[in-house]
């Protein structure tokens, strides 16, 4: 999916909303167990559900390598669920994958030729040569770690270097030395805030995925405030606040309602930059 084709859905549908999958077998509804791939059958409700509230869906690898080979199969059946039923959302993957090169290009073919999804959390701890490969596929997404929402984010990411640049502005206009607004996202944790003025100063145009709204407590009025731009430019992700809506056989309809709420919050906030 390219930039224009993302922009277009957002502003068609009045939704940044990117719906996470992490599917937990601990977390789903008990009927679900007794079907032969308990995962993707959770997946294919609760993307049908809500696909007509998002732009996005967001497997997050963790759950899914958790149960070896079954459960990336899970996950390769969800991601051609979406391509052949809601062609239009965008896939990414949520792996934050980053090691030397001749590495991050076997995880980007892996990823965007074997798996075929739209984009990949990529981890820039190695520098340059561990994103790049990511970068050189048309239409594909890179979206690199820059400042996260856990708590642990600062023991690293706010650390100042001898300019007075933080650790999270230096990953920030170091990127964009390698990819564009049109391959290159960041992430940027809802929890932040106000700090999205400062991530707006060093990366104006770039498409942000946000993590964090909801079960996390990020505010998405907020995240609004200071980081939405005239292309709106977030992708602001929920994942247990939406999937876990519900445990029981309405687990799929009370997802719906969680998005439509979020959509609609959304639709609100993008009247103000029409």
């Amino acid at each position: 999916m390219t930039r224009k084709e993302l922009i277009q859905q957002i502003f068609a549908k009045k939704s940044f909303l990117c719906v996470g999958l992490d599917t937990d077998a601990k977390k789903i509804p008990l009927h679900l167990l007794d079907m032969h791939d308990p995962l993707f059958e959770f997946n294919r409700q609760i993307i049908d559900a809500t696909a007509p509230y998002c732009v996005a869906f967001k497997p997050n690898l963790a759950f899914y390598e958790a149960h070896g080979i079954h459960g990336m199969t899970a996950f390769k059946k969800t991601v051609q669920y979406i391509k052949e039923n809601h062609p239009h959302h965008l896939i990414i993957a949520d792996a934050k994958r980053g090691d030397i090169g001749n590495t991050a290009e076997m995880y980007a073919r892996t990823f965007f030729q074997e798996y075929d999804v739209d984009a990949l959390t990529v981890a820039p701890y190695m520098g340059e040569d561990s994103v790049k490969p990511f970068l050189q596929y048309d239409g594909k997404w890179a979206i690199v770690l820059a400042l996260t929402s856990n708590p642990g984010s600062h023991d690293f990411q706010l650390i100042e270097d001898k300019f007075g640049y933080r650790l999270f502005e230096t990953v920030l206009n170091k990127a964009q030395q390698w990819g564009t607004i049109d391959n290159l996202m960041f992430v940027v944790g809802a929890t932040q805030g106000k700090q999205f003025e400062d991530i707006r100063r060093y990366a104006p145009d770039h498409f942000l995925l946000v993590p964090g709204v909801g079960a996390q407590g990020g505010s998405l009025e907020e995240v609004c405030r200071y980081g939405m731009t005239k292309d709106c430019g977030l992708l602001v992700n929920s994942s247990r606040g939406i999937i876990y809506a519900g445990n029981d056989e309405t687990f799929a309809e009370r997802a719906a309602n969680k998005a439509r709420e979020l959509q609609q919050q959304m639709a609100e906030e993008l009247k103000k930059i029409l």
